[in-house]
């Protein structure tokens, strides 16, 4: 008995390892491709230049009409998400690197998304949303009070963006396949302060108590996988506003978000395994696709003599498409394969700044007030300092790479995958005139209104992220005689606006000012989207910290309640499909600090957004459709444009565009960490955006002859500079500026430039020009 006992024994743990053996056999198998999964929808990224025009134009966010874009810092781009149950709902989501999304330029998405695929991507199911970085082109909304200080409309910035958007979805409806979504959440600590902290003591004790920190930490990534070639890209949410660049910078730059999506798409496609929490692990270190093609040299007398034979070329005619071709990351992509495409998206942040070392007075060093950011007074001393302090692009690259660095560690650890359906609610709100139940303290409730747009005297003191000018300051409930004379001279707002609004004193009455066309918007749009677990919420406008928690948790509630809210996971989605400002909670706006100042609809804004995202979620969880609302209106035929356009460029005599007029001193050596600087005769940069193409170009020697393209103008390392000696001058340069990155190759470089000049009789003509090569030792 004891030896079929045995025998038996022996043959179940044979049958029970085999069974072990398959199971770990078929893991391995799928580890090699990434986390294991059945693919239960269809998944397309995308992803296009919407750079816009780097000369001329003010830029969007500081409202500084002396902030001109003047260069290119790296390009921004669009990228776009589509999930899809693969025979029923699916959704878009797009990611802008530009400061919000435009109610203008979604509707003419929408019109051409129409005219391609019918009724498959609408108002309903796609998301339109800023980052909300500072150093973008401005001109592409359609409500005044956004576009005054450019002059008007800027068409070059509108069809950019317009164009942008589309080719994104398209390139992400292409590369549909079936595959899966995986989310994953973690605290990321030093990369965001709350910049109005007095404000936010003013919610509930209570309340607060629940929460560990002022601000939210928490970043929610997505992770996309392709049954066919394993992760495709990574959407993440984390509240931190767009201002590591500061008020004065001139370049065009997606800020620390824009430079985050940057550092991940290059360590996805360089294939970096180095563990994200090792002390020498820095964005800027990574290595580039050409260290692995060119071999290491190590003669450098063999390298000057090299080097002095490549000495600068005249400017010579082009062809836009040599721009393109250049483009360093274009080149590293499989025709085949889609490129890894990195967005990371913005949340509640209208409190939060990345300027993490806190504010600080200009003229002593002291810290500023805490409840008027002032300084002696004076809003416009007071200042918040990145932790790269005083260079902005440090501290953009730092908020940059530890955002990065958390997202990097939450995609190799996604392991949750979202499964159920997809679904999708959207409407129009007109807040002008929206009636919300408030509950009293006798457990009923009264109904209220919202009012017309507003602004307060707070919004004209600025943010310490960006302080504004005159005698405005942070804190003010008060107002002062003169600003209101000079208020009543375009609107006298009537007692019944007051009263709305209070107790914020009205210092623009935005919402009833009609001429030339609407000064702010009155219908907005709200929108859920829903994937398996996760419901995306597009707000159009900046919640604070406090009204985002509000915001999700009410829906959350709602969600919970039905089987279609199980372990739902709830994330804001900030500036999306339009623009609104500022939404505070009802304690805050009391306090009437920038953002309480700058939130248009009055004290119950908050509640109003509450009540009518609780129905579109109540809507999803009882499969009801919802009533489309008003639908905004489409101002495109009433813009108005003030920026003059290119008359025509010009060199000196005997100079062609493209000539270098400052080159690198002659048997050049640099270091890794140097700065290289090259000066061209230029054109100025609207003439041609170059999208998906480069004005500037590091190129490295292999062999003899043969240059390969090593750095563009969407390198964090490479600043294209563009300048006039006056306004109304034809001449231009072109100052080309390379931070040798740590992680360059020794050898034999040049840079080039490319540009397109416009005649007199307004043809436009390409060209490109060369510096003397240098070796970087």
């Amino acid at each position: 008995m004891m030896e079929i006992f045995h025998l038996v024994n022996f043959n179940i743990w044979r049958s029970f390892l085999g069974s072990w053996f398959c199971i770990a056999l078929v893991l391995l198998l799928h580890s090699s491709k990434g986390v294991l999964s059945d693919s239960n929808y269809l998944v397309g990224l995308g992803s296009y230049d919407i750079t816009g025009p780097a000369a001329d134009v003010n830029m969007m966010g500081y409202a500084n009409a002396e902030q001109i874009a003047s260069g290119i810092h790296f390009r921004l781009r669009a990228r776009a998400f589509i999930v899809a149950e693969p025979k029923g709902k699916r959704v878009v989501f797009v990611n802008l690197d530009a400061c919000m999304a435009s109610q203008l330029v979604t509707i003419k998405v929408l019109e051409r998304l129409k005219a391609r695929y019918g009724e498959l991507y609408t108002e309903k199911n796609v998301a339109i949303s800023g980052i909300h970085t500072h150093a973008g082109p401005g001109g592409y909304l359609q409500y005044v009070v956004y576009i005054v200080t450019s002059l008007g409309f800027v068409r070059q910035s509108f069809d950019v963006l317009v164009d942008g958007i589309e080719k994104s979805i398209i390139q992400a409806h292409e590369n549909l396949h079936p595959g899966s979504v995986f989310i994953n959440k973690g605290v990321l600590l030093d990369a965001s302060v709350n910049r109005s902290p007095s404000a936010y003591l003013n919610n509930p004790a209570t309340e607060r108590s629940k929460y560990k920190y002022d601000v939210d930490k928490e970043m929610t990534l997505l992770k996309f996988v392709d049954d066919q070639w394993g992760p495709v890209g990574t959407f993440n949410w984390f509240a931190t506003h767009g201002t590591s660049m500061s008020r004065t910078n001139s370049l065009i730059s997606g800020d620390n978000k824009g430079a985050a999506a940057r550092f991940m798409e290059d360590w996805f496609e360089q294939k970096r395994v180095s563990s994200v929490d090792s002390d020498e692990f820095y964005s800027e270190e990574i290595p580039r696709r050409v260290s692995n093609i060119i071999p290491r040299p190590d003669n450098h007398r063999e390298l000057l003599e090299l080097a002095a034979s490549f000495q600068s070329s005249p400017g010579k005619p082009a062809t836009r498409t040599l721009s393109v071709a250049k483009r360093v990351r274009g080149a590293l992509r499989q025709a085949d394969k889609p490129g890894f495409v990195s967005a990371f998206c913005q949340s509640n942040c209208g409190d939060v700044s990345p300027n993490v070392l806190g504010t600080f007075c200009i003229d002593t060093g002291l810290p500023c007030d805490f409840n008027h950011s002032t300084c002696g007074g004076k809003n416009e001393l007071c200042y918040g300092r990145g932790p790269g302090y005083p260079d902005e692009f440090e501290s953009t690259r730092i908020i940059a790479d530890r955002q990065f660095k958390k997202a990097v560690d939450l995609f190799n650890k996604a392991s949750e995958q979202l499964n159920g359906n997809i679904d999708y609610r959207h409407t129009y709100i007109d807040f002008s005139q929206l009636e919300v139940n408030i509950p009293n303290k006798g457990g009923a409730s009264d109904v209220i209104k919202t009012c017309p747009a507003a602004m307060g005297f707070a919004f004209a003191a600025g943010t310490t992220d960006g302080p504004g000018a005159f005698d405005f300051k942070q804190g003010d409930n008060e107002g002062n005689a003169f600003w209101r004379l000079v208020r009543n001279l375009l609107k006298e707002p009537d007692q019944e606006q007051v009263d709305c609004q209070h107790p914020k004193p009205i210092l623009l009455d935005t919402g009833e000012m009609v001429k030339p066309y609407d000064w702010a918007p009155s219908i907005l749009p709200i929108q859920i989207l829903q994937i398996g677990q996760l419901a995306i919420l597009s707000v159009p406008g900046e919640f604070t910290t406090m009204a985002g928690r509000r915001l999700r948790d009410a829906v959350k509630t709602v969600l919970s309640s039905g089987d279609k809210g199980k372990n739902t996971h709830v994330v804001i989605a900030g500036l999306t499909n339009t623009y609104s400002q500022y939404v505070t909670t009802f304690e805050e706006y009391q306090v009437q600090r920038y953002e309480g100042a700058s939130t248009l609809y009055g004290p119950h804004t908050l509640s109003a957004y509450i009540q009518e995202f609780k129905k579109l979620a109540n809507a999803i969880v009882t499969s009801q459709t919802v009533e489309p609302g008003p639908q905004p209106p489409d101002l495109l035929d009433e813009q108005i444009s003030l920026l003059a356009p290119v008359v025509m460029d010009g060199t000196p005599l005997g100079v062609n565009f493209g000539d270098v007029s400052s080159d690198v001193p002659k048997n050049s050596t640099f270091k890794r960490g140097d700065n290289v600087t090259v000066i061209f005769w230029s054109a100025c940069p609207r003439n041609d955006l170059m999208t998906e193409g480069t004005f500037a170009l590091v190129e490295m020697l292999k062999g003899k002859d043969n240059w390969v393209p090593a750095y563009d103008d969407d390198d964090f390392s490479l600043r294209f500079i563009w300048s006039r000696p006056s306004k109304l001058s034809t001449r231009s340069h072109a100052t080309i500026k390379w931070i040798i990155p740590k992680s360059a190759t020794p050898g034999v470089y040049r840079i080039k430039h490319f540009g397109a000049s416009k005649s007199l009789l307004g043809s436009i003509r390409h060209f490109t020009g060369s510096s003397s090569a240098f070796v970087v030792a």
